[in-house]
């Protein structure tokens, strides 16, 4: 696609006020930051208490990604660590301990495949 810079420039605002482009962002490497523990995390919650336990989730520096679902769990989520011991707490006492939260399925990433960059 040939196009000039400032063509590129009007097509990307023009993308950005009609809401196709949200934002711009970047993208991490989280062993080069020190975290070298990371779990996928799959969260049952009493249906009455969802938007509480998200709220408090949200709030959570650990908590990288967090989605509610369809599917086996409710919310689904990635968790950093900067250890094993570390991510147990985060999972066990700080996830585990809200009110409302019924079940954790985790499951620890071994290694980081693909990463959308």
């Amino acid at each position: 696609m040939r196009m000039s810079e400032s063509a590129v420039r009007k097509r990307v605002r023009r993308l950005e006020r009609a809401g196709v482009i949200e934002r711009y962002t970047v993208v991490v490497d989280p062993e080069k930051l020190g975290y070298n523990a990371m779990a996928i995390i799959g969260l049952d919650v009493v249906p009455e208490k969802r938007q509480e336990v998200v709220g408090k989730l949200t709030k959570l520096g650990e908590v990288r990604m967090l989605a509610t679902v369809a599917g086996e769990h409710m919310i689904t989520g990635e968790v950093w660590a900067h250890d094993n011991k570390e991510l147990a707490d985060t999972v066990i006492r700080k996830i585990g301990g809200i009110v409302g939260v019924t079940k954790v399925r985790t499951s620890v990433i071994l290694e980081r495949i693909k990463y959308m960059r």
